[in-house]
């Protein structure tokens, strides 16, 4: 059944003074400048290029052209009493080889974005990889090559030297099991490549460099706050039978352990997962301590719940999703359930994890086919959803659950990777023609409730 608004009661209020409200976007998806001011290219430049691999043929050439109108969306975002803009910061715009020379344009462009939140009061959260890999490192085994754990470091100390003195919150990478997952085993998104010969090495490199990336933070910015995040899913079985159950048990092991557990010290899920257990040829004496790191904050980024059945034809883990649209369910325009429990499962999910410091929310949206009229973007399925996933957080909160935050995905529509444009997810929509920004119905709920007096 679908949500309806007024259904819905929820306040700022309930949730604490100190409870983090932001909103989320990725460079990529959002900055457009492709090639200007010594931007090297990314993966995802390169994949779009290639016939057939992104719907309608789009590209992240222009996107939101956030480079050249950063001034224009921050000052959406305080229109909107948006306090925390998490963004991230493009690697071939810092380092157009992947490593060496540094574009001193890069740096110049990000500086000014930081500054000019700051000037607006808005408080930046970087996110240091976001999927854009320069092509240059992926020529050279990209993830695969064991390499890029020496590439990412030196890329995060130039970030952490030229950015540290004004950010003081960090997120490490963005959802590890998708950019290795889809792009290095089933191919659908940037570099495409596929099969376990280039999942396995990628999900080890990915963790090394991830936990390398927060160690160097950490020695040049002591007093940061450093995160990273995990895409998370609630994982149901489609009946009470032994076969889906465990099935369902294979599935939350690749989709919502295998990354967070080896850095919290609990290493690979492999009795679930036993072809984890190839691993160990990519392995070196030390990775199993190299594997973990002390976050400050863990982010999780859920949209929905998957449900789960058993699969002989399944290779690696005999397990297959029940696809939502044959489930007589209400889809996003991603074909995702609507589901709002399912993000008060995973906030106690990972509650159950005790050397979790801090959870925060830093992603969560839905998109919909929004249309202009008058306009105006009367988005009511999207306010409904956001409505619905606070008062399930609001839940956990209150059942003693800790969570510290909410990010909203995303400001603006923007590049949906593969899907392109077709998916909006924004509290403000684009026209990708003109670049004509207008505020929905959700960013002004959002706005108004974030306009709500806290009072103890």
């Amino acid at each position: 059944m679908e949500t309806k608004i007024q259904d819905i009661q929820i306040g700022k209020k309930l949730f604490g003074e100190d409870f983090i409200w932001g909103v989320s976007t990725a460079a990529l998806q959002t900055e457009g400048s492709c090639d200007i001011d010594g931007k090297g290219t990314s993966i995802w430049d390169t994949f779009a290029a290639k016939k057939g691999k992104i719907l309608n043929g789009d590209n992240p050439n222009n996107a939101c052209e956030f480079y050249h109108q950063y001034q224009r969306d921050i000052d959406l975002i305080k229109q909107l009493n948006i306090p925390n803009f998490r963004f991230s910061i493009s690697w071939p715009r810092i380092l157009p080889g992947g490593e060496g020379e540094i574009n001193q344009a890069g740096i110049d462009h990000y500086n000014k974005v930081i500054d000019y939140c700051i000037e607006k009061g808005v408080k930046p959260w970087i996110t240091l990889y976001h999927w854009d890999l320069p092509e240059a490192l992926e020529i050279k085994g990209g993830w695969t090559n064991r390499e890029i754990i020496e590439w990412f470091s030196a890329y995060v100390a130039i970030c952490a030297k030229a950015f540290g003195d004004r950010v003081k919150n960090w997120m490490v990478m963005n959802e590890p099991a998708v950019f290795t997952g889809a792009g290095y085993f089933f191919g659908i998104h940037a570099p495409g490549r596929t099969g376990l010969k280039n999942f396995l090495p990628a999900i080890h490199h990915a963790i090394l460099s991830m936990v390398a990336g927060a160690k160097t933070l950490r020695g040049i910015l002591p007093a940061a706050q450093i995160g990273t995040t995990f895409s998370c899913s609630h994982i149901e079985p489609y009946s009470n039978k032994i076969k889906d159950i465990n099935a369902a048990r294979r599935a939350d092991a690749l989709i919502n352990r295998l990354f967070i557990e080896p850095v919290l010290g609990l290493g690979y899920p492999v009795n679930e997962m036993p072809v984890l257990k190839d691993i160990e040829k990519f392995s070196l004496p030390g990775d199993e301590e190299n594997l973990k790191f002390d976050f400050d904050f863990i982010g999780i980024q859920n949209y929905t719940r998957e449900i789960v059945r058993y699969s002989l034809f399944t290779p690696y883990i005999n397990a297959s999703l029940v696809k939502a649209e044959k489930r007589n369910v209400e889809l996003t325009s991603m074909k995702w359930e609507v589901y709002p429990p399912a993000i008060y499962h995973m906030v106690k999910k990972f509650n159950g994890y005790p050397q979790i410091k801090k959870l925060y929310i830093t992603e969560n949206g839905a998109a919909f086919p929004d249309e202009v009229i008058d306009d105006k973007v009367n988005d009511t399925k999207r306010t409904a959803y956001i409505q619905a996933n606070l008062q399930q957080i609001l839940k956990a909160k209150d059942e003693g659950y800790k969570i510290s935050g909410y990010f909203i995905w995303t400001l603006t529509d923007n590049f949906e990777w593969a899907e392109g444009y077709h998916p909006r997810f924004g509290l403000i929509y684009i026209d990708f023609k003109t670049q004509q920004r207008i505020i929905k119905a959700s960013g002004h709920w959002y706005r108004d409730f974030l306009s709500e007096e806290v009072k103890g």
